[in-house]
C-alpha cells in the first residue's frame, strides 16, 4: 500500500495451518523475491509462483515447482473455496493460534427442519389449506404467503400427516418461523 509509514506495515506470520475435508496441514511460507516457498510439516517445499496475481482476484495463474495451473478462488464466510481440475474444496487458512483455538470450538450441527414447514420470507399468511391429523400428498397446497404484494403458495415436498399448525391466516412471520410440523 502505498503512502504507508514504514514502521506501520503489516506483518504477515510465515507459519501457517491449512484446514480442508477435516484435516490440518501446517506450514510455512518465506518470501523469496517474486515466489514464495511454502514448506509442509515433513519438511518438503515447493516453490510457488503467482505470475502477478492480488488479493481479491478470482483466479490464479500460478506455477507449483514449474507446473503450471489455474485455481479459481472465492472468499468464504471462515475460509476460501478453491475449484481446480474439477476439484472443489473449502479451505481455512490460520494461524497456528487460530487453530488452537478452532478445535476447541464446539461443532454446530444445523437443526432439522425436514419435518417442519417454515416461512420462507417474512410475510402474511393469506391461508392454511389443511387441519391437523390431516395426511397431505407431496406437492399438496399446505399454505399461502403473501410477501412483497405477491402471494405464494407452499406445497408439500412429500407425503406426510400434519401434525400441528402454529401459524392462522393473518398472522404476519419472520424468515423461518414456524408454519406447520409434520408427523
Amino acid at each position: 500500500m502505498s503512502g504507508a509509514m514504514a514502521n506501520h506495515r503489516r506483518q504477515v506470520g510465515a507459519s501457517w495451518v491449512i484446514g480442508a475435508a477435516g484435516q490440518e496441514f501446517p506450514v510455512s511460507v518465506a518470501r523469496e523475491a517474486d515466489d514464495y516457498r511454502v514448506t509442509d510439516a515433513e519438511g518438503q517445499a515447493h516453490l510457488v509462483r503467482l505470475n502477478g496475481w492480488k488479493p481479491g482476484a478470482p483466479l490464479i495463474e500460478a506455477e507449483v515447482e514449474g507446473a503450471k495451473l489455474a485455481v479459481k478462488l472465492e472468499r468464504t464466510i471462515q475460509g476460501y473455496r478453491m475449484r481446480m481440475r474439477g476439484a472443489d474444496v473449502i479451505l481455512t487458512c490460520l494461524t497456528p493460534r487460530q487453530a488452537e483455538a478452532a478445535r476447541l470450538m464446539p461443532e454446530k450441527v444445523p437443526a432439522d427442519t425436514s419435518k417442519m414447514l417454515l416461512c420462507p420470507m417474512p410475510g402474511l399468511i393469506v391461508s392454511i389449506a389443511v387441519e391437523e391429523g390431516q395426511t397431505v400428498e407431496a406437492g399438496q397446497t399446505l399454505a399461502t404467503v403473501e410477501a412483497m404484494k405477491m402471494e405464494n403458495v407452499l406445497k408439500a415436498e412429500r407425503k406426510g400427516v400434519v401434525k400441528t399448525i402454529a401459524a392462522k391466516a393473518g398472522d404476519s412471520l419472520a424468515v423461518d418461523e414456524l408454519i406447520m410440523e409434520f408427523e
